[in-house]
């Protein structure tokens, strides 16, 4: 693959202290979830991803990871010096601490942080809680206004419910892994933990939904969240298209049913870019850059649908201009012809992406373990209230004796609780 672009020194610089300015905007008011308390209890990937979302915008998450088997996230991926990468995105914004729930001593530690707690994030097999005493009867006794998020593969009951559950399974149930990849090729998953991250971004939704109805109410209640229903939602109309016409969505590739062109094509310098025409005034000004205005006045021209069904000659089409032109005249023309393209684009190509710069969405976090580390920054931006990237994921157990004093443990507590292994 050719060098990405890389955007001028003084311009890059510009752009994220621009960015920099809009998420820390009325950096003085408080950030909008600040005094809400919430416990991880949750590993791989969709809990702790959404609790990392509601740290970012100021909420105090602390971290309970077991004493000797700290979450795996700790060791995904490639490390330096030792250190986890992935964690230090997926821990940002958390204290840890140690803690054996199975245990008496970690029952009752962890009963006396709930009741200073406003949500609860979990992910084991339904009725592990229940096992050590610290099921939704449990907690609510200690703290009525408390939200307990469970978040499981298949859900808190049916017949799969105390399977083991993670995201690959449901990529595959949901049907996108059926919908994905070459029609003549075997059913594709993706290569990140797709489902999970959907999850967690509907595990965040579903907690600030029942904050909201906390405020009205008064009291808590209990997210049930399985990782096989959101991905499905995202996947579109497909069971409203089963139920009323039996359609079931092949796999068609790059290509799409519902308009084309719709691909990827590959450039005379041999990098790639992607086309969409979802509008149908932008499917014209493509036919009319790339030489072929004639087929703007086919009949079948007028529709997505139809013009789907004459992929090949479309795609012919656009595919022969854009195999003839670099990727930088290529981008311009079609800029300049005011017709949807983007690069396909490696990390290598994101880090440097203008745009990207210019919203400071990869930024710079300083960690004492490892330094300078860049990673995403918070999902979006407020005006007035914005979120903020604190701190990158710390040690494990790096704030047990903080967080346990500060409910009222003496340190000759804590560590006796060391001593029997508790924390």
């Amino acid at each position: 693959m050719p060098e990405p672009a890389v955007t001028s020194a003084p311009a890059a610089s510009s752009a994220r202290s621009a960015a920099s300015s809009a998420r820390s905007a009325s950096a003085s008011a408080p950030a909008p979830l600040t005094g809400l308390r919430v416990l991880d209890l949750a590993t791989l990937f969709a809990g702790p991803l959404a609790a990392t979302m509601l740290g970012d915008f100021g909420a105090e998450v602390i971290k309970v990871e077991h004493p000797t088997r700290p979450d795996p996230s700790r060791g995904h991926g490639p490390s330096k010096d030792g250190v986890g990468l992935w964690w230090k995105l997926l821990g940002r914004n958390k204290r840890t601490i140690t803690l054996d729930l199975s245990k008496p001593a970690g029952r009752t530690t962890l009963l006396r942080l709930a009741a200073t707690a406003d949500v609860v994030v979990e992910n084991f097999r339904p009725g592990t809680l229940e096992k050590w005493d610290l099921g939704w009867d449990e907690l609510s006794a200690v703290n009525p206004r408390l939200v307990l998020t469970r978040v499981t593969g298949f859900g808190q009951f049916g017949p799969y419910a105390r399977r083991p559950g993670f995201g690959t399974l449901a990529e595959a149930m949901s049907g996108f892994a059926a919908m994905t990849g070459e029609p003549d090729a075997p059913p594709t998953l993706p290569p990140f933990g797709l489902a999970d991250s959907i999850a967690a971004l509907a595990t965040a939704y579903a907690v600030m939904t029942a904050l909201a109805a906390r405020e009205r109410t008064g009291e808590g209640q209990v997210v049930d969240m399985a990782i096989i229903e959101p991905i499905l939602t995202v996947l579109g109309p497909q069971p409203l298209w089963y139920d009323q016409l039996g359609h079931v969505q092949p796999r068609t590739g790059n290509r799409s049913q519902n308009n084309a062109p719709r691909n990827t094509y590959r450039t005379a310098d041999g990098t790639w870019v992607a086309v969409s025409t979802s509008a149908q005034s932008v499917a014209e000004r493509v036919m009319r850059l790339v030489g072929r205005p004639e087929l703007i006045d086919e009949p079948w021209f007028a529709t997505g649908a139809d013009r789907a069904r004459h992929t090949d000659v479309l795609d012919a089409a656009v595919g022969d201009w854009i195999a003839r032109h670099t990727r930088a005249d290529v981008l311009a023309a079609f800029e300049k012809a005011e017709a949807a393209i983007a690069p396909v684009q490696d990390v290598r190509d994101v880090m440097a992406d203008p745009q990207y710069q210019a919203l400071d969405t990869v930024t710079t976090v300083d960690d004492p373990e490892l330094g300078p580390l860049r990673m995403q920054n918070v999902l979006f931006r407020l005006s007035a209230t914005p979120g903020a990237i604190r701190w990158a994921g710390r040690p494990h157990g790096a704030d047990t004796e903080e967080v346990l004093t500060g409910l009222g443990l003496t340190p000759a507590d804590v560590k006796e609780l060391r001593e029997e292994g508790v924390v």
